[in-house]
């Protein structure tokens, strides 16, 4: 698992870091838009980041930390289904 690799981590918490990768997915998903974290680097990385604030119990300090990140992958999926409108309309 790429998230165990990156933090080190054993095999001892499989279950616990599904869960907290699969929470991340969930909670970013719901502020940033609809990702695909195969396709999307930049949210992959969110994921991770926010997974290990909540791994290391300091989740409160994610957002101030990571504002700037969450806003730009907001903005980006909020542009990117304004064209897909236009064009549906162009069309």
């Amino acid at each position: 698992m790429e998230f165990k690799e990156r933090n080190r981590l054993g095999n001892h918490e499989d279950a616990n870091l599904t869960r907290i990768l699969s929470a991340s997915v969930t909670a970013l998903k719901r502020v940033c838009g609809d990702y695909d974290i195969e396709q999307d680097e930049e949210f992959k990385e969110l994921v991770f980041e926010r997974s290990r604030y909540v791994y290391n119990d300091a989740l409160e300090y994610f957002n101030d930390n990571f504002l700037t990140e969450i806003n730009s992958l907001s903005v980006d999926k909020v542009l990117e289904t304004m064209t897909l409108e236009d064009g549906e309309e162009n069309a």
